[in-house]
């Protein structure tokens, strides 16, 4: 492998790092705007999702794996979570009993989670611009 090519394939990676990041931010985002929505369009409260990553890997042909880089696989509800439970007698969500069912979404986990999301996705943004650096460096070099 050149150079130019780990150059660009980390590059790739770093990009797609991005990638991830920022689907698991626009979830986590989703997850804080429905904290408090009891009915969703199939009459249950909203599940908090969760983004799955996943690695992108490479067989050459000599049968080494590399890893290229990571993506999100999938985003899933969280169905580990217990949804909590309010009593609000007057709320028209509230059962028979007076309760209401509410998201499984706790303002303090998201936003921890936002805090972690962020910082990956400045991570692979400093890596992506000391890639950029080094190809600048490199072109000029060349000249």
């Amino acid at each position: 492998m050149s150079g130019l090519e780990r150059l660009f394939g980390g590059m790739r990676s770093t990009s797609m790092g991005l990638s991830a990041e920022r689907t698991r931010m626009d979830i986590i985002a989703q997850n804080i705007a429905n904290a408090r929505t009891t009915k969703t369009a199939n009459g249950q409260p909203y599940r908090r999702q969760l983004v799955r990553f996943e690695p992108i890997m490479e067989k050459d042909n000599q049968g080494n794996i590399t890893a290229l880089g990571v993506r999100a696989a999938e985003v899933l509800k969280d169905y580990d979570t217990p949804m909590d439970r309010i009593y609000d007698p007057v709320n028209p969500d509230a059962n028979s009993d007076g309760f209401v069912e509410m998201p499984n979404v706790s303002a303090t986990r998201e936003m921890a989670d936002l805090v972690t999301a962020m910082r990956a996705y400045e991570a692979n943004l400093k890596v992506q611009e000391n890639f950029s650096q080094m190809a600048e460096r490199a072109l000029r070099l060349a000249r």
